[in-house]
């Protein structure tokens, strides 16, 4: 059962600003796809739910892959905008935009990705198990998704629960998201914490400037104390990664 609906994301995307913009070589958890597809040899990508496809962009414009990015909602204007951002035309990305539980026929990829796209769903081993059949043999797995388990999560619980519900916490846990993948057919499956300290607030531009300023001062002491104390951990670090192999 998803947690959002088509509504939501039209609302969501077109209330976003700063979409478009040149992709950069240090895109946040880019560092694991380079890594991927230089070990793996990937010719092709699909990025499941990642709109408006910086990710898909990135293999793109920096690794020569050939990239495909499939959404429930993609918004043309803005996906032509961002290509032509990056000096990609029209048909340097495809897309698919469909439903992910009703496609029938699959292409298969060599590598299939998607960041903070499974945690909107409470069917966490049907959403593995769609990943997973539109991998090669051979094919690799990454998974991303946010970490609500720590001091973000208790964040966005107590400060913007609205968009806290729209997640399901119980997916993200270590050992839920190996079992899940596990039992998806993959291999080689690792799940880690990633990241030393972050917290956000998608509605914090709504909050008082005391509040801004508290939140502010918070984020700066604990991005200090991380940059001294650098350590990965389920109640400080921003994301959760999967990669595994078919």
């Amino acid at each position: 059962m998803s947690l959002t609906s088509r509504e939501f994301w039209l609302n969501y995307w077109e209330s976003k600003k700063n979409l478009v913009f040149p992709v950069p070589q240090n895109l946040i958890l880019s560092d694991f796809l380079r890594e991927i597809c230089n070990k793996r040899n990937i010719k092709n990508s699909l990025e499941l739910g990642g709109f408006p496809g910086h990710y898909s962009v990135y293999l793109q414009k920096y690794l020569d892959v050939d990239a495909t990015l499939l959404d429930y909602v993609i918004h043309p204007k803005i996906f032509t905008e961002l290509l032509a951002a990056n000096q990609l035309n029209e048909k340097g990305v495809h897309i698919i935009e469909a439903d992910l539980f009703n496609i029938k026929n699959k292409e298969k990829y060599d590598l299939v990705f998607s960041n903070g796209l499974i945690e909107h769903f409470e069917n966490t081993q049907e959403i593995v198990n769609i990943h997973a059949s539109f991998l090669k043999e051979k094919g690799t797995l990454f998974i991303s998704i946010p970490n609500f388990k720590g001091l973000n999560g208790w964040m966005q619980k107590k400060f913007d629960k609205d968009n806290f519900e729209k997640h399901y916490i119980a997916c993200m846990d270590l050992d839920v998201l190996k079992k899940a993948t596990e039992e998806a057919g993959l291999k080689n499956v690792k799940t880690f914490y990633n990241g030393k300290f972050m917290i956000w607030l998608e509605n914090l531009s709504t909050k008082s400037t005391c509040f801004k300023f508290l939140f502010k001062t918070v984020w700066f002491i604990f991005k200090a104390i991380f940059t001294i104390i650098p350590i990965e951990t389920k109640w400080f670090s921003p994301y959760i990664v999967i990669i595994a192999n078919k």
